[in-house]
């Protein structure tokens, strides 16, 4: 089998609840990721795209079900070119890239691009259907925005408990502290002001048609542990999670180019990383936040590299407490995770993330000649993946 490659990465900025994006649709973000992912191969034939793989968490509204091939036909991209969609909830664009790393390492394709959407602001609302025709009582209009829904009675009650709730959970099992969390908190808010501020994110970065946003718009410069402190509990009196340190909804996409070894003369461009090895984990559904704590390990091992070889690593910050106690797990350099800020900054736009954070990834072992890199993601039921990449350069 021959090996799959990072050869470009893009995103829109990312937008907040209700905030500059709000207006746009899922299907235009992706169109517009997907455009911008383009731009950065301009040699590529488009009609040498062998597939499209696409990560959306809701699908129940304007994403029209299968937003992928929604993006192609919206990007004015030839017919002919198919696509997926795929749905693991947060990981859905990290699980679009190592499906499409799969489909280039055995030949299937020589070109897969890879991304993910969502906008959380435009989630519909859904409603049941009755069990039975003319019902007399009310319905209840149920969110997608975020978490359960529509839940199955025969589910454990332990397992159904709100994002917010397992993550105390997870913080009373490690013994995290709130001030450990507001303090990892307002470190990503600066790293990821400082990297818009340098220009890091010039490269990354595509324009959203009809709007004016140009950085993630949920970045606050001023965020300090202190005034993070003053923030109230949000999911339990006297808990230690906080709008401030649990990233925020939002709205955005991500994409990237993958390709074989040989599709550097296709593409006009080089590889920037390959892709060494990819991890999948699962555990009980409240303790989705540890679960990148295996999938990363299993990524590693499947590189056959250990920790001490990586230099970089990108996790998508659900929550400030899950990320410090899979970092406490790893046994790893805080100062390695996360140098451009991450999604407590960011934002966390969920089908989104997955290519962010991959993306993101390739573009700092690029910067910082690094030869390892580690992109993780937790997701909600309990489940974790991972991918490590090899920076080519330094090979």
């Amino acid at each position: 089998m021959g090996s799959a490659f990072v050869y470009a990465a893009a995103r829109t900025p990312f937008g907040k609840f209700n905030g500059a994006l709000a207006g746009v649709r899922p299907d235009d973000l992706a169109a517009a990721a997907l455009r911008g992912v383009l731009a950065r191969v301009p040699e590529l034939d488009p009609a040498g795209i062998g597939d499209v793989v696409w990560g959306n968490a809701n699908g129940a509204g304007e994403d029209n079900r299968n937003v992928g091939r929604m993006a192609v036909l919206l990007a004015g991209l030839p017919v002919t070119i198919p696509a997926t969609t795929v749905n693991r909830l947060c990981g859905s664009s990290l699980d679009a890239a190592m499906m499409a790393s799969r489909t280039i390492e055995s030949g299937d394709a020589d070109v897969v691009v890879a991304g993910g959407v969502e906008s959380m602001t435009r989630a519909p609302w859904v409603l049941p259907k009755p069990s039975r025709a003319f019902p007399a009582g009310d319905v209840t209009a149920v969110s997608t925005t975020l978490g359960w829904r529509l839940v199955n009675p025969r589910m454990p009650k332990e397992w159904t408990v709100s994002l917010g709730e397992a993550n105390e959970q997870l913080q009373e099992k490690f013994s995290i502290s709130r001030e450990r969390q507001d303090a990892f908190a307002a470190r990503s808010h600066a790293l990821a002001d400082a990297a818009w501020s340098a220009g890091f994110y010039d490269d990354l970065a595509v324009p959203v048609e009809g709007t004016e946003l140009a950085r993630d718009e949920g970045v606050r410069p001023g965020s300090t542990p202190e005034v993070l402190a003053g923030l109230k509990p949000a999911f339990r009196p006297g808990g230690t999670i906080t709008a401030g340190n649990a990233s925020p909804l939002s709205d955005g996409a991500s994409a990237l180019v993958l390709g074989s070894e040989t599709a550097a003369r296709r593409l006009g461009a080089e590889p920037i990383a390959r892709v060494a090895g990819r991890g999948a984990a699962a555990l009980e559904p409240q303790a989705f936040g540890y679960a990148p704590v295996e999938a990363a390990n299993q990524a590693l091992r499947r590189a056959g590299i250990g920790w001490d070889d990586v230099g970089a690593v990108e996790l998508n910050e659900a929550f400030a407490v899950q990320s410090l106690a899979c970092v406490d797990a790893w046994g790893i350099d805080p100062e390695i995770v996360n140098v451009k800020g991450g999604a407590i900054a960011i934002g966390h736009p969920l089908g989104a993330s997955g290519g962010r954070v991959l993306g993101t990834l390739a573009h700092v072992l690029r910067e910082r000649r690094e030869r390892w890199g580690v992109a993780a993601i937790c997701i909600g039921v309990g489940q974790g993946l991972a991918v490590v990449l090899e920076n080519v350069s330094a090979a």
